[in-house]
Protein backbone atom coordinates (compact mmCIF):
# COMPACT_ATOMS: atom_id res chain seq x y z
CA UNK A 1 0.00 0.00 0.00
CA UNK A 2 1.32 3.41 -0.93
CA UNK A 3 1.59 5.35 2.32
CA UNK A 4 3.05 8.87 2.14
CA UNK A 5 4.43 9.98 5.53
CA UNK A 6 1.52 12.39 6.12
CA UNK A 7 -0.98 9.52 5.97
CA UNK A 8 0.99 6.60 7.43
CA UNK A 9 -0.35 5.05 10.64
CA UNK A 10 2.27 3.14 12.63
CA UNK A 11 0.74 3.03 16.10
CA UNK A 12 -0.06 -0.59 16.93
CA UNK A 13 -3.07 0.22 19.11
CA UNK A 14 -4.51 2.50 16.43
CA UNK A 15 -3.98 -0.15 13.73
CA UNK A 16 -5.71 -2.80 15.82
CA UNK A 17 -8.59 -0.42 16.55
CA UNK A 18 -9.04 0.24 12.82
CA UNK A 19 -9.13 -3.50 12.14
CA UNK A 20 -11.77 -4.09 14.82
CA UNK A 21 -13.92 -1.22 13.60
CA UNK A 22 -13.84 -2.50 10.00
CA UNK A 23 -15.40 -5.83 11.13
CA UNK A 24 -15.51 -7.34 7.61
CA UNK A 25 -12.27 -7.74 5.67
CA UNK A 26 -11.17 -9.15 2.32
CA UNK A 27 -9.02 -12.29 2.73
CA UNK A 28 -6.67 -12.55 -0.27
CA UNK A 29 -4.28 -15.29 -1.36
CA UNK A 30 -2.08 -15.64 -4.43
CA UNK A 31 -2.25 -19.10 -5.97
CA UNK A 32 -1.10 -20.86 -9.10
CA UNK A 33 -4.61 -20.17 -10.45
CA UNK A 34 -4.29 -16.44 -9.75
CA UNK A 35 -5.50 -14.18 -6.96
CA UNK A 36 -8.46 -15.34 -4.86
CA UNK A 37 -10.38 -13.11 -2.43
CA UNK A 38 -13.19 -13.80 0.01
CA UNK A 39 -15.04 -11.24 2.20
CA UNK A 40 -14.76 -12.58 5.75
CA UNK A 41 -15.40 -11.46 9.31
CA UNK A 42 -12.10 -12.17 11.06
CA UNK A 43 -11.27 -11.39 14.66
CA UNK A 44 -7.93 -10.21 15.99
CA UNK A 45 -6.14 -11.69 18.99
CA UNK A 46 -3.75 -8.81 19.77
CA UNK A 47 -1.69 -10.76 22.30
CA UNK A 48 -0.90 -13.71 20.03
CA UNK A 49 2.37 -13.01 18.23
CA UNK A 50 4.36 -9.82 17.62
CA UNK A 51 1.65 -8.02 15.64
CA UNK A 52 -1.36 -10.10 16.67
CA UNK A 53 -3.10 -13.02 14.96
CA UNK A 54 -6.24 -13.15 12.85
CA UNK A 55 -8.77 -15.97 13.21
CA UNK A 56 -11.87 -16.96 11.28
CA UNK A 57 -13.40 -19.53 9.01
CA UNK A 58 -14.71 -19.98 5.50
CA UNK A 59 -17.05 -22.43 3.82
CA UNK A 60 -15.54 -25.83 3.10
CA UNK A 61 -17.04 -25.52 -0.39
CA UNK A 62 -14.97 -22.38 -0.99
CA UNK A 63 -12.06 -23.40 -3.25
CA UNK A 64 -9.72 -20.77 -1.79
CA UNK A 65 -8.50 -22.97 1.03
CA UNK A 66 -7.81 -25.86 -1.35
CA UNK A 67 -5.48 -23.77 -3.53
CA UNK A 68 -2.02 -23.65 -1.95
CA UNK A 69 -1.08 -20.01 -1.29
CA UNK A 70 2.07 -18.59 -2.84
CA UNK A 71 3.72 -16.54 -0.13
CA UNK A 72 1.79 -14.74 2.59
CA UNK A 73 -1.94 -14.22 2.73
CA UNK A 74 -3.33 -10.69 2.97
CA UNK A 75 -6.27 -9.30 4.92
CA UNK A 76 -7.62 -5.91 3.81
CA UNK A 77 -9.59 -3.90 6.36
CA UNK A 78 -11.33 -0.81 5.01
CA UNK A 79 -12.50 1.91 7.35
CA UNK A 80 -14.67 4.98 6.69
CA UNK A 81 -14.27 6.67 3.32
CA UNK A 82 -15.68 9.68 1.49
CA UNK A 83 -15.36 11.60 -1.76
CA UNK A 84 -13.86 15.07 -1.26
CA UNK A 85 -14.97 17.79 -3.67
CA UNK A 86 -12.64 20.77 -4.31
CA UNK A 87 -15.69 22.99 -3.77
CA UNK A 88 -15.17 22.62 -0.01
CA UNK A 89 -11.62 24.03 -0.10
CA UNK A 90 -11.03 27.65 0.89
CA UNK A 91 -8.06 27.53 -1.49
CA UNK A 92 -10.43 26.97 -4.43
CA UNK A 93 -11.72 30.51 -3.94
CA UNK A 94 -8.17 31.83 -3.58
CA UNK A 95 -6.39 30.33 -6.61
CA UNK A 96 -8.50 27.46 -8.00
CA UNK A 97 -5.54 25.05 -8.15
CA UNK A 98 -7.37 22.15 -6.52
CA UNK A 99 -8.62 18.72 -7.58
CA UNK A 100 -11.00 16.07 -6.14
CA UNK A 101 -9.67 13.33 -3.89
CA UNK A 102 -10.86 10.55 -1.62
CA UNK A 103 -10.42 10.27 2.14
CA UNK A 104 -10.22 6.82 3.70
CA UNK A 105 -8.72 4.60 6.36
CA UNK A 106 -7.27 1.15 5.61
CA UNK A 107 -5.11 -1.54 7.15
CA UNK A 108 -3.34 -4.32 5.26
CA UNK A 109 -2.19 -7.28 7.36
CA UNK A 110 0.06 -10.03 5.98
CA UNK A 111 1.15 -13.44 7.20
CA UNK A 112 1.25 -17.18 6.48
CA UNK A 113 -2.19 -18.74 6.55
CA UNK A 114 -3.04 -22.03 8.24
CA UNK A 115 -6.24 -23.90 7.33
CA UNK A 116 -7.67 -26.58 9.62
CA UNK A 117 -10.79 -28.65 10.23
CA UNK A 118 -10.26 -29.72 13.84
CA UNK A 119 -13.72 -29.62 15.43
CA UNK A 120 -12.61 -28.31 18.82
CA UNK A 121 -10.65 -25.43 17.26
CA UNK A 122 -13.51 -24.61 14.91
CA UNK A 123 -15.99 -24.49 17.77
CA UNK A 124 -13.71 -22.13 19.71
CA UNK A 125 -13.31 -19.79 16.72
CA UNK A 126 -17.03 -19.77 15.91
CA UNK A 127 -17.85 -19.09 19.57
CA UNK A 128 -15.35 -16.25 19.90
CA UNK A 129 -16.47 -14.65 16.65
CA UNK A 130 -20.13 -14.90 17.63
CA UNK A 131 -19.55 -13.51 21.12
CA UNK A 132 -17.58 -10.60 19.67
CA UNK A 133 -20.46 -9.44 17.51
CA UNK A 134 -23.27 -10.29 19.93
CA UNK A 135 -21.87 -8.62 23.06
CA UNK A 136 -23.47 -5.22 22.35
CA UNK A 137 -26.92 -6.65 21.69
CA UNK A 138 -29.48 -6.51 24.52
CA UNK A 139 -30.58 -10.08 23.77
CA UNK A 140 -27.43 -11.96 22.90
CA UNK A 141 -27.46 -15.15 20.88
CA UNK A 142 -24.86 -17.77 21.81
CA UNK A 143 -23.65 -20.81 19.93
CA UNK A 144 -24.90 -22.91 22.82
CA UNK A 145 -28.44 -21.68 22.11
CA UNK A 146 -28.54 -24.02 19.11
CA UNK A 147 -28.84 -27.81 19.55
CA UNK A 148 -25.41 -29.38 19.96
CA UNK A 149 -25.97 -31.91 17.16
CA UNK A 150 -26.95 -29.08 14.81
CA UNK A 151 -23.81 -27.10 15.69
CA UNK A 152 -21.60 -30.12 15.14
CA UNK A 153 -23.19 -30.67 11.73
CA UNK A 154 -22.60 -27.01 10.80
CA UNK A 155 -18.95 -27.26 11.81
CA UNK A 156 -18.45 -29.99 9.23
CA UNK A 157 -19.23 -27.42 6.53
CA UNK A 158 -16.49 -24.92 7.39
CA UNK A 159 -12.71 -24.68 7.50
CA UNK A 160 -10.85 -22.61 10.07
CA UNK A 161 -8.07 -20.19 9.23
CA UNK A 162 -5.33 -18.59 11.29
CA UNK A 163 -3.00 -15.81 10.14
CA UNK A 164 -0.17 -14.80 12.47
CA UNK A 165 0.54 -11.24 11.32
CA UNK A 166 4.15 -10.76 10.25
CA UNK A 167 3.70 -7.36 8.58
CA UNK A 168 1.07 -4.66 8.95
CA UNK A 169 0.50 -1.38 7.09
CA UNK A 170 -1.94 1.35 8.01
CA UNK A 171 -3.11 4.46 6.19
CA UNK A 172 -5.38 7.21 7.45
CA UNK A 173 -5.90 9.76 4.67
CA UNK A 174 -8.05 12.47 6.21
CA UNK A 175 -6.93 15.73 4.53
CA UNK A 176 -3.89 16.06 6.80
CA UNK A 177 -1.93 17.51 3.86
CA UNK A 178 -4.37 20.40 3.35
CA UNK A 179 -4.23 23.86 5.01
CA UNK A 180 -6.37 24.36 8.12
CA UNK A 181 -9.01 26.36 6.24
CA UNK A 182 -9.37 23.57 3.65
CA UNK A 183 -9.70 20.92 6.38
CA UNK A 184 -12.38 22.96 8.09
CA UNK A 185 -14.27 23.25 4.81
CA UNK A 186 -14.03 19.50 4.20
CA UNK A 187 -15.27 18.70 7.70
CA UNK A 188 -18.20 21.09 7.33
CA UNK A 189 -19.14 19.75 3.91
CA UNK A 190 -19.01 16.13 5.03
CA UNK A 191 -20.95 16.90 8.22
CA UNK A 192 -23.80 18.28 6.11
CA UNK A 193 -23.93 15.20 3.86
CA UNK A 194 -26.88 12.84 3.82
CA UNK A 195 -24.51 9.86 3.84
CA UNK A 196 -23.77 8.40 7.26
CA UNK A 197 -20.28 7.37 6.12
CA UNK A 198 -19.51 10.97 5.10
CA UNK A 199 -20.53 12.26 8.50
CA UNK A 200 -18.28 9.67 10.17
CA UNK A 201 -15.33 10.86 8.07
CA UNK A 202 -16.16 14.46 9.02
CA UNK A 203 -15.35 13.62 12.64
CA UNK A 204 -11.95 12.23 11.62
CA UNK A 205 -10.66 15.35 9.88
CA UNK A 206 -7.84 16.89 11.95
CA UNK A 207 -8.89 20.31 13.12
CA UNK A 208 -12.41 19.82 11.78
CA UNK A 209 -15.65 20.14 13.67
Amino acid sequence: MYTPPAFREDDRAALHAMMREARLCHFVTATSDGLIATPLPLFLDPDEGEHGTLHGHLAKANPQWKSAPIGDAMAIFMGPDAYITPSWYASKREHGKVVPTWNYAAVHAYGPVEFYDDTARLLEVVTRLTDLHEHERPERWAVTDAPEAFVQAQLKGIVGLRIPITRIEGKRKMSQNRPAADRAGVAEGLADSGRISDRIVAGLIPGGK
